[in-house]
C-alpha cells in the first residue's frame, strides 16, 4: 500500500546520480590509464619535472578550481558585507516605527 504523498521520485533520482557519477568515474579511470606516458615540463633556467600526464592535467584542473574559488571569495565577501548591513538598517526602521507607536 503506497502512503499519501509518497514519491518515488526521490530514490529514482538517487539512482540516476549514482549512475552518472560511475559512468564519469569510469570515463575518467579509462582517461588515466590510456594517458599514463610520461611528459616533461620545462620551467625557466633549465629545471624539468616529468610526470604522467594524467597527473599534470589534474594538477592544472585543481589549480584551476582554486584560482576560481579565490576569485569567487571577494564577490562573496561583499555580499555578505551589503547583506549584514541591510539587516542592520531593516533593524534600526523597525525600532523607530515602534518607538513612533
Amino acid at each position: 500500500m503506497v502512503k499519501k504523498g509518497f514519491s518515488l521520485k526521490l530514490p529514482i533520482l538517487r539512482i540516476l546520480t549514482w549512475i552518472v557519477g560511475l559512468a564519469l568515474f569510469l570515463a575518467a579511470l579509462g582517461f588515466a590509464v590510456k594517458n599514463s606516458e610520461l611528459v616533461t615540463l620545462h620551467y625557466y633556467l633549465g629545471a624539468s619535472w616529468q610526470a604522467p600526464l594524467v597527473l599534470v592535467l589534474f594538477i592544472a584542473f585543481v589549480l584551476g578550481a582554486v584560482a576560481g574559488v579565490a576569485a569567487s571569495f571577494s564577490y562573496v565577501y561583499r555580499q555578505r558585507r551589503e547583506i549584514l548591513s541591510l539587516k542592520r538598517r531593516e533593524r534600526r526602521s523597525r525600532a523607530r516605527i515602534e518607538a513612533e507607536k
